[in-house]
């Protein structure tokens, strides 16, 4: 895959993927209201451990891959939407 194509495919995965945040987690927030590259946890969305292990397993279950809630990745992996839709993009099987 191109850096353009992966590009793209994160594009199109942002609000997809920021439903399934909403949705996951019965937010009181539109989904097109999730900022692409604000972070997911703490004080931007108010998340926290319990909603992550939430979306993990939202997650793991709508894209066929299996995201751990104690990965040492997870920093990295649920720093923002973009980040979290470049971890899908890259490991999806769905």
């Amino acid at each position: 895959m191109t850096e353009s194509n992966a590009v793209a495919d994160i594009d199109q995965l942002i609000p997809e993927v920021a439903a399934l945040i909403v949705e996951a987690l019965n937010l009181d927030v539109a989904a097109g209201d999730i900022e692409p590259d604000g972070a997911l946890y703490g004080d931007t969305l108010g998340l926290d451990s319990i909603d992550m292990l939430e979306l993990s397993l939202s997650v793991s279950r709508h894209y066929g891959f299996q995201l751990r809630s104690d990965g040492e990745q997870n920093q990295l992996i649920f720093a923002s939407l973009r980040t979290l839709c470049a971890h899908i993009a890259q490991h999806r099987t769905k």
